[in-house]
């Protein structure tokens, strides 16, 4: 029984690791010239938050280092996509929001690339896909909880 589930572990794992990797390149390709899946998904993130973070706090969403997420911000100043203001009552600390330019190149973002995994989606078919997603989001809970 073990051999079984072990080699239907390694299975599923092989077919998540290869579908992110398509799915990252993929999505890549489609994304605006200079922007990169930590941009848009910190930039989506804030976007459905509607209210400032703290890097740490999205350091600690996004499974990163702090200092992955500085530079990742960093970048996303310079873009103007990010607004980062020191918190008035620790100076140590700092939060972010997505600006409006920020906002319009996440749009831009999910514009690119969205008919590109509509059809992945409508390929596969949307019974299927729906089917699929409670698995992946256990397994995607059971991940996090090891984490």
């Amino acid at each position: 029984m073990a051999d079984l589930t072990d080699t239907l572990a390694a299975a599923l794992f092989s077919e998540v690791f290869m579908a992110d990797q398509l799915a990252r390149n993929l999505i890549s390709r489609a994304l605006p010239k200079g922007m990169e899946i930590s941009h848009f998904s910190v930039l989506n993130h804030l976007a459905h938050a509607n209210e400032e973070r703290t890097p740490a706090q999205l350091a600690a969403t996004f499974h990163v280092t702090r200092g992955a997420m500085t530079n990742t911000l960093s970048r996303l100043e310079w873009a103007g996509h990010v607004h980062i203001r020191p918190d008035w009552d620790d100076a140590r600390r700092k939060f972010v929001s997505i600006s409006p330019a920020g906002r319009a190149a996440r749009d831009a973002a999910l514009a690119a690339f969205m008919p590109v995994i509509a059809d992945v989606v409508r390929g596969i078919g949307p019974d299927k896909v729906r089917a699929a997603l409670p698995v992946l989001r256990e397994l995607r809970a059971r991940l996090g909880d090891e984490i």
